[in-house]
């Protein structure tokens, strides 16, 4: 199965009803190192029960809502490095807030994501902010 166009607008689409937060860069916690597994594996270290949205051969994703204020989140696995850099490259034109570790990634608002690398490990990055880009064009004359 390849990742298609659609499936990263399903992805996008899952993005706006996490919400879109900005907070600041304060990661000064010790960010424990970067946990491994599988997508349930992953979810049960930080305590939910996902609801599986793709199980195909090379991307397993599910939602997530943790009972505490974290809130909700998208857990995706990938079968390798090369198609988890493309999946991200593709979400990232729709924004969003990633946690990415090793063949997965966590996605959702600021405060969730942070929270989540408190027990993941990971790197965040952040897909671009597209309001800076509303009513104005860029180009030649």
């Amino acid at each position: 199965m390849r990742l298609t166009r659609p499936m990263l607008a399903a992805a996008a689409a899952a993005l706006v009803l996490t919400g879109c937060g900005s907070g600041g860069d304060d990661d000064s916690a010790a960010v424990p190192r970067t946990a491994t597994g599988s997508l349930e594996h992953l979810a049960a270290e930080v305590g939910c029960e996902p609801t599986i949205q793709i199980d195909a051969d090379e991307i397993r994703q599910g939602s997530c809502r943790k009972s505490d204020a974290d809130g909700k989140f998208i857990l995706a696995t990938f079968a390798t490095d090369r198609g988890q850099r493309e999946w991200i490259n593709g979400a990232k034109d729709y924004g969003g807030h990633y946690l990415v570790g090793r063949k997965w990634i966590a996605v959702g608002a600021t405060k969730t994501v942070t929270a989540l690398r408190a027990t993941l490990g990971g790197d965040i990055e952040e897909g671009q902010d597209h309001s800076a880009h509303t009513g104005s064009h860029s180009g030649g004359h």
